[in-house]
């Protein structure tokens, strides 16, 4: 899953918040880092948002 996906699955958040969210210490480590940008294992994104998706709602307002 790429930067743009994430940012799909996050609500359509801008890409700075996209940035925000993926530089977190607890969002999960890339995959790898290609030339056209960092990927990370869908699964592991998908279950760190079940956890955190509440906080990222409430750091909005």
């Amino acid at each position: 899953m790429g930067a743009h996906e994430i940012r799909i699955r996050l609500g359509g958040v801008s890409r700075q918040r996209a940035y925000q969210i993926t530089s977190r210490a607890d969002f999960p480590k890339p995959l790898a880092d290609l030339a056209q940008g960092k990927v990370w294992l869908a699964d592991d994104v998908e279950a760190w948002m079940k956890v955190h998706r509440r906080d990222l709602d409430d750091s909005e307002d």
